[in-house]
């Protein structure tokens, strides 16, 4: 009878792994680049690992999710600096439908450079997480989304605040975040991961305000060297000699941003409730103060010459005699030479209490000096290099409030039992916080803003029904001033000694990523973990756009600012999350 056969076995001297079963065995893990040792995984919908898009109106990060940085950042516009759009629309539908289609064929060409030149991806297979500002006009949403899904046609957009994600970056679901960008400041408060829609401030005392500002007063207090006409003349005459006012075409954008992000910093406050001690001419100083009527401050100052330089810009007629301060504009004000030596005492005031020093920067000459030898040299005193920001901190309009005023303002409006907590987790991000000084200077200005007090004697009001006297009408911010201990800064780079516990459990203990890059790392955070905002699937798209115009209801919300009210809506509009539209909660403040 025979036996069962048996299984037949691998001889013992064949069981060791051969080289090419180890390379097989290995295979599997598939990593990005040498410079990226991260492991992709891939699914049946494709690559797992998000495309994180932060689009600005001039700058862009993009890289994929899971990294702590972005794979490229570049500037939108170009070498020129120009923004891709403005807070301003055409009043005109046929020049607003220009208008959108140059900043569509822009928009096309930065996202086609950004998968095919910056990411090397193939579009098809990777979702995006879009970190959008909360007040992205949404025909530019539209814009974005369309190109997105048409052209590129990746398999979903996921929209998520751009205030959300640099605060999940910082590790915390609390928090006031101050978003200080080129065109505008927004505050927002967000509560357990919820933004506070309702409560978002706003200041255009931005990134471009500074810019507008540091040009006005290069043209008003600068010093240009033109390059010599021939070598000889470099050797024998004195550079002294050939110095003249800054011509305008020298500052161009690039100019402008390469002085503010290579020279500039912000100062320290200086004590400007004692103006006798600033403003008292020193030994061997001759002073001439300015007389007791209003004259011009510093964002007047920029605001005046940001028209001024706009309607100079669009006759051509630039020249080196160039004088900010005395154009029509300020040749109809009443008080046009107090202002002017307003403006002048200012800088003078400046110059002696600043420690800065003067900078020597080559730049190109105008054309009409090109005919010299090299470069001529652009001479910036000290005290613009230090207190060009001062127009960021300068608040008391009603429509231009300083970047710490609008950060109490938010605290003013959101619920009484969320202050504290509020206070004391306040993130600042945007590319304006890089400078040098900022963020411990706005750690100041709120201090200041909520301590002063007002030494007029007329202070006293009429009592209230509950027997409390009244606060004043000029102090704003009384009701603040308890939470005066508690002020604290995530990302304080240099935070204070603190007098609370919380402050001195929150001042300064965010990563130590940089403002400009919170809300990228955040998306990055949120791919990673499969979360995100509000997620928009192409096959959606693709239904929204193939519904007839005719089924679309007319667009019955309020006009918004460069809109027309009664316009029909595009069928894919309606799919984009917009804040604005959805109703607000039961017992919610009016937004």
């Amino acid at each position: 009878m025979s036996g069962v056969p048996a299984t037949p076995r691998r001889p013992a001297h064949d069981s060791m792994t051969t080289p090419q079963t180890t390379r097989v065995a290995s295979s599997h893990v598939v990593q990005s680049s040498p410079h990226y040792p991260t492991t992709r995984r891939h699914s049946l919908y494709g690559t797992e690992d998000r495309i994180i898009l932060d689009p600005g109106s001039r700058v862009w990060k993009v890289g994929f999710s899971g990294e702590g940085k972005p794979r490229d950042v570049f500037c939108a516009g170009g070498d020129s600096g120009q923004s891709l759009w403005t807070l301003n629309r055409a009043s005109k539908p046929a020049d607003r439908e220009e208008e959108d289609r140059v900043l569509e064929a822009k928009l096309e060409g930065c996202l086609r450079s950004v998968f095919h030149n910056s990411l090397l991806t193939d579009p098809k297979s990777r979702k995006v997480i879009l970190v959008e500002h909360p007040l992205l006009p949404l025909h530019i949403k539209e814009i974005m989304a369309r190109i997105l899904f048409n052209n590129l046609q990746v398999p979903s957009i996921s929209f998520a605040s751009s205030h959300l994600l640099a605060l999940l970056a910082a590790g915390r679901v609390t928090g006031l975040v101050l978003d200080c960008g080129h065109l505008e400041s927004s505050v927002l408060p967000i509560f357990s991961f919820r933004p506070l829609y309702p409560h978002l401030r706003t200041t255009p005392l931005a990134g471009a305000r500074l810019s507008t500002h540091i040009k006005a007063l290069l043209l008003m207090f600068g010093t240009y060297i033109p390059p010599a006409t021939s070598l000889s003349a470099t050797m024998n005459i004195p550079a002294a000699t050939r110095s003249t006012r800054v011509p305008q075409d020298v500052l161009t954008e690039k100019v402008i941003d390469e002085i503010k992000t290579r020279i500039c910093f912000v100062g320290e406050p200086l004590d400007t409730d004692n103006p006798s001690h600033l403003m008292s001419p020193g030994p061997g100083d001759d002073l001439d103060l300015p007389p007791s009527d209003p004259a011009m401050s510093e964002s007047e100052f920029s605001r005046v010459s940001a028209d001024i330089d706009s309607n100079f810009s669009s006759q051509h007629a630039a020249s080196s005699s160039y004088s900010v301060v005395s154009h029509s504009q300020l040749a109809g004000m009443e008080h046009g030479q107090s202002a002017e030596s307003g403006v002048k005492a200012l800088a003078t005031m400046y110059s002696r209490h600043s420690t800065a020093t003067d900078i020597h920067m080559r730049v190109d000459p105008p054309p009409s000096q090109q005919t010299g030898t090299g470069r001529g040299t652009l001479i910036i005193p000290g005290w613009i290099r230090e207190r060009a920001a001062e127009v960021l901190f300068e608040g008391g309009d009603v429509d231009e409030s300083s970047v710490a005023e609008v950060i109490l303002d938010t605290l003013l409006k959101v619920p009484v039992d969320l202050r504290k907590t509020l206070a004391s987790s306040i993130l600042v991000i945007g590319g304006t916080p890089m400078l040098p000084g900022f963020i411990p200077r706005l750690q100041a200005e709120l201090t200041r803003a909520v301590s002063r007090t007002s030494n007029s004697t007329s202070s006293s009001a009429a009592p209230s029904r509950a027997g409390r006297p009244r606060p004043a009408v000029y102090d704003r911010y009384a009701a603040l001033r308890p939470l005066l201990p508690y002020f604290a800064i995530l990302n304080n780079p240099a935070p204070p000694p603190f007098a609370s516990a919380n402050a001195a459990a929150n001042a300064g203990k965010a990563p130590a990523f940089t403002p400009a890059m919170m809300a990228w790392v955040g998306g990055s955070l949120a791919g990673a973990l499969k979360t995100g905002g509000v997620e928009v699937q192409r096959e959606k798209w693709d239904e929204a756009e193939a519904q007839p115009d005719e089924d679309v209801p007319m667009d019955s919300s309020p006009p918004r600012p460069g809109g027309a009210a009664g316009v029909r809506a595009s069928p894919a509009k309606n799919i984009l999350p917009d804040w604005t539209r959805t109703p607000l909660p039961v017992g919610a403040p009016p937004a």
